[in-house]
């Protein structure tokens, strides 16, 4: 949910590149090389963090690596997907370009070769727009597929890489497109919408906010705000169907915005956007049967948080919740194996509502996109203690809603 509300309102082939560890290496180190792009500038070549903290070895360098972007367009100030670089060690960002031609591009998401970027065109109708990311450093659009309905805010690629998610938050659906070699889009081969149960109090119809493969691979997970449930799918990845298996009604009220399993593959943690609470939810891969229990406090207190995402350690010993209203990153302590979450503390974010978190590939750094700050900040993320020490001054991004680190 945009809050406060956004007004806009055949089989594929196998994708499994021969070198795309290769590949992805060489973009990576074309594109933050200051290779040609086939792009434009996207923000003031000052714009950047000021490192704190974690610095390197005396003579040590690191490789810089990117960051990309979601924003909106239309009505909004930002000009496309942002590309940025990050230090890995120090959290400081520096700008790089923008990649134009994606209207709206709210929420981004890579293939898991690393070749192919994917935005969800957040617009009435919606669509999902393939990116190559070029061993050259350069990128193109690759093409733009309906999604068959409106608002997309949320997609995912099915671990196989053969199969595009999509969830369409206005219309209350979910969309599968097949993904070809080269990382575009077919046309979309299944659409499903959530008639049942009945929209939660105070909503006019299903809101579907996110959509997302267990960490089995056995089922696929929606999470719809408007009808306070999780929907799980079994998807024929011969066929690109999505078959409802079972589905996990919330409190009426709850409003589940996004689940973040834990490690273990057993739990998810669930941030509940309107009645401002975290759920634990467990979870069996045999039957794809989804258990939420009782919700518990975001440490925020009693006004309105909209919190809007959990991040869970790869250790599984700490998880951190984005609290938009409250402008916060709750951190909990992960006990019994994953079944419960103990609340630590809360955390100033730096900005103003913080849609959207996300680790390093390490896990040493923590990305927040604040939206109406128009902002990404970066913490240092204890290994020990699971602390968060900021990186430094919050990097200037129009209307971030999105960071993806790579």
């Amino acid at each position: 949910m945009n809050t406060p509300t956004n007004t806009r309102t055949n089989t594929p082939t196998p994708t499994t590149p021969t070198n795309a560890v290769a590949n992805r290496r060489a973009f990576i180190g074309a594109v933050l090389a200051g290779a040609a792009l086939s792009v434009t500038p996207a923000f003031p070549a000052s714009a950047r963090t000021a490192p704190v903290g974690r610095e390197p070895r005396p003579g040590a360098r690191t490789a810089t690596r990117p960051l990309f972007l979601g924003t909106y367009t239309t009505g909004g100030g930002g000009r496309g997907i942002g590309v940025a670089g990050y230090d890995p060690v120090t959290g400081a960002i520096t700008a790089r370009t923008v990649i134009t031609g994606v209207a709206d591009p709210s929420y981004l998401a890579v293939h898991p070769s690393g070749n192919t970027l994917y935005a969800a065109d957040e617009q009435n109708p919606g669509a999902v727009t393939s990116v190559a990311l070029d061993p050259g450093g350069t990128f193109r659009v690759l093409n733009s597929r309906s999604t068959g309905g409106a608002g997309p805010c949320h997609l995912s690629v099915h671990p196989g890489g053969r199969w595009l998610l999509s969830a369409n938050y206005t219309s209350g659906s979910v969309a599968v497109h097949p993904v070809a070699a080269d990382g575009s889009l077919g046309e979309r081969t299944d659409l499903v919408a959530h008639r049942t149960p009945a929209p939660g109090p105070g909503q006019y119809g299903p809101h579907a906010h996110q959509i997302v493969t267990t960490p089995d691979g056995g089922h696929v997970l929606a999470v719809d705000l408007g009808n306070d449930t999780v929907y799980t799918y079994r998807l024929d990845q011969t066929a690109g169907k999505l078959t409802q298996v079972s589905y996990a009604a919330l409190r009426p009220g709850a409003g589940p915005r996004h689940l973040t399993f834990h490690p273990g593959g057993r739990f998810a943690y669930l941030a509940c956007e309107v009645s401002n609470t975290a759920v634990v939810c467990g979870y069996d891969p045999a039957t794809g049967t989804l258990t939420p229990g009782a919700p518990q406090s975001t440490g925020t207190g009693s006004g309105v948080s909209y919190p809007a995402q959990f991040l869970v350690t790869a250790d599984g010993r700490f998880a951190y919740l984005a609290n938009r209203g409250h402008n916060s990153l709750t951190r909990y302590a992960v006990e019994g194996g994953g079944a419960s979450l103990r609340l630590l503390d809360t955390v100033p974010v730096g900005g103003d509502f913080p849609r959207h978190i996300a680790f390093s590939p390490d896990g040493g750094l923590l990305f927040a996109a604040n939206q109406n700050s128009g902002s990404v900040t970066v913490f240092q993320v204890d290994r020990v203690s699971g602390g968060l020490r900021s990186a430094g001054r919050p990097f200037a991004a129009p209307v971030a809603v999105c960071a993806l680190p790579l």
